[in-house]
């Protein structure tokens, strides 16, 4: 390379890392005017919680798509897709599918029957105290690891894109984010919230669609043309377009990945940060369309991944494809778009790598407020309201601890994230949804359609699913044992040499899904208290019918 080359990809270099940070800082004062704006709307205790159930199913169906499309499912499947090709693509059938459960058996009962938390619902015929402080830890725990992954994601992503190497930005940069999450949700509250999700949502699918249609012309939009490059040039020929390629080799792998897929088929549908946007629209007719909405999102979304990861597999350098795989898969999108916006260098790619990275800043910004959120809302009003204040206290306090609570969690969040940067995120993101299925979603089935359902099943059922999810990986392969076997290296969270992994598989779904099942069928069974037949038939209208839901 000659010295006039070198210059020319230096500044190169440069403008792109500018472009990017100009664009971050957009996309910040954006959401940061949106949530002063929101904030002269949010008076009451419902209009903080539940954005005073103001919004229409279309635009809480893209709130809900702003939500649930995080930066693991925008770079990380992506990258999946790139280096495992037809394996990779089998996270987004489970993120998808996933969707049928919330909208078949959650969504609408839930906006019926409950108010502003997951627990209104359980609690509305059992006794109080236990069930929502089982009801709040569970939420709390599976909003910090779902929120460690967005914020540790969020410094690599920062330190990739801008080419920084060392911790001090990846710290400032997760320390940033929870600076603005507190500020959304403790200013904005739901209505903040959610617009910042909508922009987000919008901002993403503009993003991803171009991306995609820029690959697609490359082929002149035949996917066959495309799908065989991508298998010809990742080094893998027809194996690549075929199941077994990651999760095939042996029996242990399918078991995994059979876990890991019931764990996000189900546990979207337990999620804290989820179930709560049900909350926000007037009635249940919405809710059942803002679902139908966030398939239709989501489900385009995960089909453009499709292109995405194949795209980067057919049309990266062979360097190129080398960075994807160190970067565990993170970097396929960002690389992509600069290679067909004209590849390194140019000023096209320039432009479409920093509108990538912009892009997935919001994304994490959108997540990690709902998060934040959810967490808060359930400690002010389960906990402080209901468990300590017995129901005697008013609105207005009520969110007052709420705002309290962000900001301890977002604290927490920030002094987990930074010491926690070796974490896979990955594996943060499938324990959030695995604790979800396995805690909260029993819990919730059995309190719609089991009348004989009482308090002792749904603490055993919340507290023994969450207790078995979390300790199963404790003991698994993702913390101890595991080493690659070529170099040595560890793999796991615990260095090499250190094992006590003696439950097999990564994610604990297949075990701790049917626990969180049994445990509530037990604890109802053995307790002597029995369940009141009458508030049970009283839930069971409510639900149907949305008679005295607010």
């Amino acid at each position: 390379m000659s010295s006039r080359d070198v210059i020319l990809a230096a500044s190169a270099e440069g403008d792109h890392q500018t472009l990017t940070t100009v664009l971050f800082i957009g996309v910040v004062l954006l959401t940061v005017g949106i949530t002063f704006w929101a904030s002269r709307n949010t008076k009451t205790a419902a209009d903080y919680y539940a954005g005073g159930r103001s919004f229409s199913g279309f635009q809480n169906g893209m709130a809900i798509g702003g939500d649930y499309m995080s930066a693991a499912s925008f770079l990380g499947i992506s990258g999946a897709i790139a280096l495992s090709g037809y394996d990779g693509f089998l996270y987004s059938i489970g993120f998808l599918v996933a969707w049928l459960v919330a909208l078949l058996l959650i969504a609408e009962l839930l906006r019926n029957s409950g108010r502003f938390t997951m627990a209104d619902q359980l609690a509305y015929r059992m006794r109080q105290r236990p069930v929502r402080t089982a009801a709040s830890v569970s939420t709390v725990v599976v909003s910090i690891f779902y929120l460690l992954a967005q914020m540790v994601g969020a410094g690599a992503l920062v330190s990739l894109l801008l080419g920084v190497e060392g911790d001090t930005l990846k710290n400032l940069t997760i320390v940033g984010v929870g600076i603005l999450m507190i500020f959304y949700v403790v200013v904005g509250g739901m209505k903040g919230t959610t617009w910042v999700q909508i922009v987000k949502a919008v901002l993403l699918m503009v993003g991803t669609l171009l991306i995609s249609v820029l690959v697609l012309a490359k082929f002149n939009f035949n996917l066959s043309d495309l799908l065989g490059t991508a298998a010809s040039n990742s080094g893998h020929g027809q194996a690549f377009l075929e199941p077994g390629l990651k999760y095939g080799a042996t029996f242990t792998s399918k078991l995994d990945f059979l876990s890991l897929g019931i764990a996000l088929v189900l546990g979207t549908a337990g999620l804290p940060h989820i179930l709560i946007r049900f909350y926000t629209v007037p009635t249940a007719r919405q809710a059942r369309k803002s679902v139908n909405w966030a398939i239709g999102i989501i489900g385009t979304f995960y089909l453009m991944t499709l292109v995405l990861g194949f795209g980067a597999a057919a049309l990266l350098s062979d360097d190129q494809y080398a960075k994807v795989a160190e970067s565990g898969g993170n970097l396929a999108s960002p690389l992509l778009a600069e290679a067909v916006g004209g590849g390194a260098g140019s000023t096209g790619g320039a432009i479409l790598l920093a509108l990538i990275a912009a892009v997935a800043f919001a994304t994490i910004l959108a997540v990690v407020a709902g998060l934040t959120l959810a967490s808060a809302s359930s400690v002010a009003h389960d906990l402080y309201a209901n468990v300590f204040k017995k129901g005697e206290v008013s609105g207005k306090d009520e969110v007052r601890v709420a705002r309290i609570a962000a900001f301890v969690i977002g604290g927490v969040a920030i002094a987990l994230a930074i010491p926690g940067q070796s974490l896979n995120v990955a594996f943060l993101v499938a324990l959030a949804f695995a604790v979800a299925a396995s805690a909260n979603l029993p819990a919730l089935i059995y309190n719609l359609f089991w009348k004989d359902f009482n308090t002792r099943g749904a603490v055993w059922s919340i507290y023994g699913g969450l207790i078995t999810a979390v300790g199963l990986v404790f003991f698994s392969p993702v913390v101890s044992g595991k080493v690659n076997p070529e170099t040595g290296e560890s793999l796991s969270l615990f260095g090499a040499g250190v094992d006590f992994s003696w439950f097999p598989l990564e994610n604990p779904g297949l075990v701790s899904i049917p626990v969180g099942f049994l445990l509530g069928w037990l604890g109802t069974i053995t307790a002597k208290e029995k369940a009141d037949p009458l508030k049970y038939e009283e839930l069971e209208v409510r639900s149907m019918t949305g008679a005295g839901a607010e």
